[in-house]
């Protein structure tokens, strides 16, 4: 076998390399950097021997001299090293490598730069942390859009139209529901929060927010009747109100209807109906959204109660109904152009308890049993028999207290009443079947009317009673006149006043009297036209002398 040609000598005079040796590569750290392209590799020659196996321990493919190779070397031969930096003017030379394709084993890629891919490192790094921080920047001041865009608007399909029908008897039939009303925006709007009850109907709300002012407090309201309980003294974020609402300072409020609290009370009571809704072709779909939870669309539609809002289609109401045609919020305006929101809370159902000037608590009027009626019929035998009562007087559609005495014996009342806008004076009130004379006094003194009374009013002519408590105290001294029948009266419920457990039994739908198991009545209650209970509290018992009364008639004496 012929002998493989020695390779060729090395121009830079360093010692010549063996077959193994130029297949190692040569360190990149021993050449120096040039402005030339590096020269191609030069293959070796050849040959029919099997390369001589890498020396045990050792791992094939590294750049080190081989024990092998330095074995055969003569002796006294001169080992030279190569030179870490080419002598300046000369080539530095290529590192021979084993035959191979250029592409796969990537021989003729250009040496890579380090500080090229430091500064690439560098780059990248820099815009990874600029676009974490406009994220940031971004999520921070993110807001939902305003409007809503054009190609998302579309009519309602037949199914959606079929819950918008049935959203308010869908609220009639759920009965009631927590509510948070916001009045306005920014530092002028007001807060309320409490619940509304479709079925009796009832509104009962805290009142608070920067915008509240005089109107902080409590407020109860049904679809003819508005009363507020002024609290100056309450925190601004309002809150729940009690379950069991206060028993005084309730006064009724008159306010314009379209603004303020009369209009969300027409709007929260508004929302609940007992027919279907007809269809509203205008009405339109606008997106999708999550709501507690709770996937709902989000329709633009008119509603009745707020067509004196416009009916421009900016200005219509935006609703957010779930898929069984409840209403989970609302935004559109009042008839006045206030901002309006309305967020209903579908879980919270307390029953609601009205105040005494509105009926009171809930109960399930029936006829009366054979012991009610009994004590009913012998109603007016009992006022006889107690001869009077000690009286208090609470009118919250007038906003006024009085008190004083009442004669069943002598068919006559005396009493002092005292307007709360008005607390510097004083009426005295002197009270006949159909017939009352009034005299206004400086207010001082004792709150009951003083004894003996004034001549001014012993001497003043009579007239027929005129406002909600001359109305009740005259039918209070007429009830010694007929008995009433049990066909003419329920029992509305069970109560107590004056630590006394009551019957309260309702006739003709506009008195009430509170009767005890003795048969004695302790409260009348008396209708008005604003649907407001005005209420007299009796305490029956012994009176003094009053003005005007009449004398007993004694029956002569028979002859023995």
């Amino acid at each position: 076998m012929p002998a493989a040609s020695p390779p060729p000598a090395d121009p830079t005079g360093s010692r010549p390399t063996s077959p193994a040796d130029a297949a190692a590569p040569v360190p990149a750290t021993h050449a120096a950097p040039s402005s030339e392209p590096p020269a191609h590799p030069v293959p070796a020659a050849p040959s029919s021997e099997p390369p001589a196996h890498p020396a045990p321990g050792r791992e094939p493919g590294r750049g080190h001299h081989r024990a092998a190779a330095t074995a055969n070397r003569p002796a006294g031969a001169t080992v030279r090293r190569p030179r870490a930096d080419p002598p300046l003017g000369r080539r530095p030379v290529a590192p021979v490598e084993p035959p191979g394709h250029p592409e796969l084993d990537g021989t003729d890629d250009p040496p890579e730069q380090p500080t090229r891919r430091r500064a690439a490192l560098v780059a990248l790094a820099a815009a990874a942390t600029a676009s974490a921080a406009a994220l940031v920047a971004g999520l921070l001041s993110w807001s939902p859009v305003p409007a809503d865009p054009a190609e998302t608007v579309r009519p309602l399909t037949a199914v959606e139209a079929e819950r918008l029908a049935a959203l308010r008897v869908t609220n009639q039939r759920d009965v009631r529901a927590g509510v948070r009303v916001t009045l306005g925006a920014g530092g002028g709007r007001t807060e309320l929060v409490g619940w509304v009850d479709w079925a009796r109907p009832l509104v009962y709300l805290d009142v608070g927010g920067p915008g509240a002012g005089a109107e902080r407090g409590l407020v109860q309201g049904t679809a003819s009747t508005l009363l507020v309980r002024p609290d100056p003294a309450a925190t601004p974020t309002p809150a729940p109100p009690p379950l069991v609402p206060p028993d005084d300072r309730w006064r009724l409020r008159e306010a314009p209807a379209g603004s303020g609290l009369t209009a969300v009370r027409d709007l929260l009571l508004g929302l609940g109906a007992v027919r279907v809704d007809p269809p509203t072709p205008e009405a339109r779909w606008l997106r999708r959204e999550i709501v507690d939870d709770v996937p709902v669309d989000v329709l633009q539609a008119p509603l009745p109660v707020l067509q004196g809002a416009g009916s421009a289609p900016d200005r219509r109401p935006r609703l957010w109904v779930d898929r069984d045609a409840r209403l989970h919020r609302l935004a559109g305006w009042l008839p006045d152009g206030t901002p309006v929101t309305v967020e209903l809370a579908r879980s919270d159902r307390p029953t609601l308890r009205p105040v005494d000037a509105l009926g009171g608590r809930p109960g399930l009027p029936r006829a009366l049993s054979d012991g009610e009626a009994d004590r009913l019929a012998r109603l007016p035998d009992r006022l006889r028999a107690a001869g009077g009562a000690t009286l208090t007087v609470t009118a919250p559609s007038a906003d006024l207290r009085g008190s004083g005495w009442l004669s069943w014996a002598g068919s006559v009342a005396y009493l002092s009443v005292v307007e709360a806008d008005d607390p510097g004076r004083r009426t005295l009130v002197r009270a006949r079947p159909g017939s009352v004379a009034r005299l206004v006094v400086p207010a001082g003194g004792a709150a009951g009317p003083p004894l003996p009374a004034p001549d001014g009013l012993v001497r003043a002519a009579g007239r027929p009673p005129g406002d909600d408590v001359e109305r009740l105290v005259d039918a209070a001294l007429r009830g010694v006149a007929t008995a009433v029948p049990a066909t003419a009266a329920v029992r509305v419920r069970g109560d107590r006043v004056a630590d006394r457990a009551v019957d309260v039994i309702e006739v003709r739908g506009r008195l009430r009297w509170w009767i005890d198991r003795s048969g004695m009545p302790r409260r009348l209650e008396l209708r008005t036209g604003r649907g407001v209970w005005v209420q007299l509290d009796l305490t029956p018992g012994r009176v003094p002398a009053l003005p005007g009364a009449e004398r007993p008639v004694r029956k002569p004496a028979k002859r023995r």
